[in-house]
C-alpha cells in the first residue's frame, strides 16, 4: 500500500503538525483528516450499510493514515531491517488500531493508533529480529541490561560490573550473565565472512573440519573384526587378497596354488558365513 499524496501529508505525527503553526495550510489538513475519519469510522460501524461498503471504508481509513505508519517507521531506521519492512508491519498495527477504536470516547484516531503501530514495531524486533529464537524472558532482560548499562556508565565512568547490574535491574548474577550470553544470538556471522583484508585471517569456514569418510565404516570394521579372528588362514588371506589388495580371483588362485572356481566358492562361503554372524549380533 502507498501512502496519499496531497492533504494527508500534513497529518504525518501531531507533534509534527503543531511545530509548524505558520504554514496556513496545515490546520485545514488536518481538518479534513479528521473531518474523513469521521465519515469512514460511521461507514465502516454502520450496521445497515453492506459488506462492500463496510470494507470500503476500512481500506481507506488505512490509506489515509499511511502517512503515520511512515512517520512511525522512521523512528525504527538503521536498525538492521528494511524501511519498507517497517512500514508493512506498521501497518499491521495501523488495521488493528482501526477495528479496535472507538469513536464514541472522544479520542483522536491518530492519538489512539500511534502506540498500536510502534508497539507492532517493537514486536517485529523483538521476536523476529533476533537470529537466533530465545526466550521472551531473556530479549526482555537484555533490552533492560543495555538500558541500564548506558545509565550506570554515564554514573559510573565506567563500564558496570554484572553484580551492579543485577542490583539495578533487581535480578541475580547468573540472570544478568544469562541475558548478555543471549545478546550473542541477535545477530549472526556467516562462516564465509572474513574482513576482505590480504593479510587477515581467514574465513571460519576455512578452519571447520569436513566429514571423515572413513567414520561411516568404523562400527562395521570392529563389529567384523572378531568375526574375521574366526577364521581359517586361508580364509583370512583370500579376504586380504580380494578386499584389501583388489586382486581378482584368478590372480588369488594362482597366489595360493587353487583353481579359480575353488576361490570362488570359498569367498562366497566366507561372505556368507560373516554376514549370518553379523544378522545374528
Amino acid at each position: 500500500m502507498s501512502a496519499d499524496t496531497g492533504d494527508t501529508g500534513d497529518h504525518t505525527a501531531v507533534g509534527t503538525v503543531e511545530h509548524r503553526e505558520h504554514d496556513d495550510d496545515v490546520p485545514s489538513g488536518l481538518d479534513h483528516v479528521r473531518a474523513r475519519s469521521a465519515e469512514l469510522f460511521a461507514l465502516m460501524r454502520d450496521a445497515d450499510g453492506s459488506t462492500a461498503q463496510r470494507a470500503g471504508a476500512r481500506d481507506d481509513l488505512v490509506h489515509l493514515h499511511l502517512s503515520l505508519v511512515e512517520h512511525c517507521a522512521r523512528r525504527f531506521r538503521n536498525r538492521g531491517e528494511p524501511f519498507e519492512d517497517l512500514v508493512q508491519v506498521g501497518t499491521i498495527g495501523l488495521i488493528k488500531a482501526v477495528d479496535r477504536f472507538e469513536t464514541d470516547r472522544g479520542v483522536e484516531f491518530s492519538t489512539y493508533a500511534t502506540p498500536t503501530v510502534i508497539g507492532e514495531i517493537k514486536r517485529h524486533f523483538r521476536d523476529k529480529g533476533w537470529a537466533i529464537r530465545v526466550p521472551r524472558r531473556l530479549q526482555e532482560l537484555r533490552m533492560q541490561i543495555g538500558g541500564a548499562t548506558g545509565e550506570l556508565t554515564q554514573k559510573l565512568g565506567r563500564s558496570p560490573t554484572p553484580r551492579e547490574l543485577a542490583e539495578v535491574i533487581g535480578c541475580s548474577v547468573e540472570e544478568i550473565m544469562e541475558g548478555i550470553e543471549s545478546s550473542h544470538a541477535y545477530a549472526t556471522l556467516s562462516l564465509d565472512a572474513s574482513d576482505d583484508s590480504e593479510d587477515g585471517p581467514p574465513a571460519m569456514l576455512a578452519s571447520l573440519g569436513v566429514e571423515d569418510s572413513n567414520i561411516a565404516h568404523v562400527e562395521i570394521r570392529e563389529s567384523i573384526k572378531p568375526l574375521l579372528e574366526g577364521l581359517g588362514e586361508r580364509e583370512k588371506r583370500i579376504l586380504l587378497l580380494r578386499f584389501f589388495k583388489n586382486m581378482t580371483q584368478s590372480q588369488i588362485a594362482e597366489e595360493i596354488g587353487v583353481s579359480q572356481m575353488h576361490v570362488s566358492r570359498l569367498l562366497t562361503r566366507t561372505l556368507a558365513q560373516l554376514r549370518t554372524s553379523l544378522e545374528a549380533d
